[in-house]
């Protein structure tokens, strides 16, 4: 049998760099490349791989190990699953600085390669720099911390263990169902041994991304419960994104009249002005998303793992005889809410299904409704964009002028704070891959990495990076790296002196906005003094991104079009007023209140909530 010399960390790189998908005949490389930082524990190992191969297999530079994942995560996101990155790091701060992004990535369904340094394996040297002891075993290092925020854990601790392990990290990787982070923690002296590898290891390998069917039985059962329904409603989620199930989507509501409500991932899967389409659903939705999901008898939930932001804490679905039909590739959400479980691709089931539903279809006045909520909430979206607030401009102007002066095609992107609620109810889309929004884990600092990952997955379009101040502070480094891959994001910073989302909730939770904004310390011992004058601008501009300073709506459009432009990282900071909010529309968000309290505001926020948590359900 033919063989290869190879270190371990060589070995990876040359494998990862022959790895390939396909689906539906199109076929593309796997790995776009791998991001790292160097340190002690990769850099004699995966940094010289990296050296050896930098001309068939691309190094990134990052400034933070956890905005690295997330700029892999938003890449692979835009790439609809079909393409990847690796992150290296050293071991210790390094390893567990990439924990968050894990997370992310897992819980998002995103698949990201992490290779993070690890201890010794012979063990001689120990305790190492940034070695974590244990009295009760050697068989331990921070690297643990990855396994349940991992899809795929392994650790190498000799160099053969990689024909086993590699096979099994693509598999999940390339899993419609199972992908998520997959870690291999790499012992910083086993990276550098060396071993006769096969050679048939480093061939061509195309992985196959199938479009699985689900049983006929169910199926059939499916379509008697749709033929049934009266209201039916269909909730579009991200697996309509990832199976690129929009025009079976929009074939099958047209063909049965049933109108659509979007969640936060799968917003975008019809178009917003789409006479079908009800717009945003639940805690963060549309009042006529709302009010038909509190009245469906059948519920048809497309790619979507019904988190409480769209189930509204459970209590989204009303209808005493609601019923649910799941499409999904993942049995784990199929089976929720006691539905008619159709395990298969998004795609495929819709055309399946809708051949099984030939001649129903939902009555004329009921599709009336669905277009008549569609126009009412388009008009109160303009109304918002219009509201002409100030002296401050307001956070839904903001969006309406970000959203008016950018193309259809081009992408805007959030994660955290009360940005991503008004954008799921207010951006009008366009496009199918126009919003982008990370709110399967919400990550503050996600948003520039992002943008960055985004960008280079769809390098045509314009990506509007919107981020409040919070999030910005959390992590702005990598606009250097944006800088120095020559990457063009425009970021919309809103400065609203804070925490303005979690400030809303904590009025509403009777504590009136404590510790969520950005005073001094007064005499009186509380954060209650003047505000901090934080200068964002001349922060991003330190950096090397073009800043555009904003301080009204006019200034904004005019920024605006400046940016598209420039031919660099742009940065607009325009300050917002914090208390001029977008309202929230028929729904409710389970946020425990304190049972006891001496404010009498909290009292009375507690008899609110337990009013509201009467109306809870659980699908058994």
């Amino acid at each position: 049998m033919s063989t290869k010399r190879l270190t371990t960390a060589q070995a990876l790189i040359l494998y990862l760099q022959n790895q390939y998908v396909e689906r539906d005949g199109n076929e593309q490389p796997f790995f776009a490349g791998c991001w790292g930082i160097f340190g002690h524990g990769n850099v004699a190992g995966i940094g010289q791989a990296l050296q050896q191969y930098a001309d068939t297999f691309r190094y990134y530079q990052t400034r933070n190990e956890q905005a690295m994942v997330h700029i892999a995560a938003a890449y692979t996101k835009m790439k609809n699953r079909l393409q990847a990155f690796a992150c290296t790091s050293s071991i210790g701060p390094g390893a567990t600085n990439m924990v968050t992004g894990a997370a992310l990535a897992t819980i998002n369904r995103l698949p990201v390669l992490l290779l993070p340094g690890d201890i010794f394996a012979e063990r001689l040297q120990a305790p190492v720099l940034q070695q974590l002891e244990s009295e009760s075993t050697q068989d331990i290092s921070v690297n643990d911390c990855f396994k349940p925020v991992s899809r795929y854990w392994d650790r190498i601790q000799r160099p053969e263990q990689l024909i086993t392990a590699l096979p099994e990290a693509l598999r999940v990787l390339t899993s419609p169902a199972q992908t998520g982070a997959v870690t291999l923690a790499l012992p910083q002296d086993v990276q550098t041994f060396s071993y006769d590898y096969p050679a048939a290891m480093f061939e061509k390998r195309v992985w196959f991304i199938p479009r699985n069917r689900p049983d006929s039985a169910a199926l059939r059962r499916a379509a008697e419960w749709i033929r049934s329904a009266k209201q039916p409603l269909i909730i579009a989620g991200g697996g309509v994104h990832y199976s690129e199930a929009y025009e079976a989507l929009r074939s099958f509501a047209e063909k049965l009249g049933v109108p659509v409500g979007e969640t936060m991932a799968g917003k975008g899967a019809l178009p917003y002005d789409h006479r079908l389409n009800l717009g945003a659903l639940g805690v963060t939705g549309t009042p006529g998303a709302n009010i038909l999901a509190r009245e469906a008898d059948v519920v048809i939930g497309v790619g979507t793992r019904y988190t409480d932001f769209t189930a509204a804490s459970k209590t989204a679905f009303q209808n005493p005889n609601v019923r649910f039909v799941n499409i999904n590739v993942a049995e784990f959400d199929a089976y929720k809410h006691a539905a008619v479980p159709l395990i298969g691709d998004a795609r495929a089931t819709l055309d399946e299904l809708a051949a099984a539903l030939e001649g129903y279809r939902t009555p004329d006045a009921y599709q009336a409704r669905a277009r008549d909520y569609n126009t009412e909430w388009d008009a109160e979206v303009q109304r918002i964009y219009d509201l002409e607030h100030g002296p401050l401009i307001s956070q839904g102007e903001v969006i309406g002028v970000v959203n008016t002066l950018s193309r259809p095609q081009d992408v805007v992107m959030c994660a955290a704070g009360s940005l991503p609620g008004d954008l799921h109810k207010l951006w009008r889309t366009r496009d199918v891959k126009g919003y982008h929004l990370e709110y399967g884990y919400s990550t503050m600092g996600y948003e520039i990495a992002g943008g960055i990952g985004i960008k280079l997955a769809a390098p045509e379009r314009e990506v509007y990076v919107m981020v409040g101040d919070g999030s910005y502070l959390m992590m702005n480094s990598e606009i250097v790296t944006a800088v120095q891959e020559g990457i063009k994001i425009i970021i919309i910073l809103l400065d609203n002196h804070g925490y303005a989302s979690i400030g809303g909730l904590s009025k509403s939770v009777g504590s009136d906005g404590f510790g969520t904004k950005y005073r001094y310390r007064s005499d009186s011992g509380h954060l209650d003094g003047d505000t901090l004058p934080v200068d964002y601008a001349t922060n991003a501009a330190s950096m090397g991104a073009y800043v555009i300073r904003a301080n009204n709506r006019d200034e904004l459009a005019n920024a605006m079009l400046a940016a598209q432009q420039v031919d660099k990282p742009v940065c607009i900071v325009v300050e917002t007023d914090r208390r001029q909010r977008v309202a929230g529309y028929e729904s409710w968000w389970d946020v425990a209140v304190a049972e006891v309290s001496e404010n009498p505001a909290v009292r009375q926020a507690r008899e609110n909530y337990e009013a509201a948590k009467a109306k809870e359900r659980a699908f058994l």
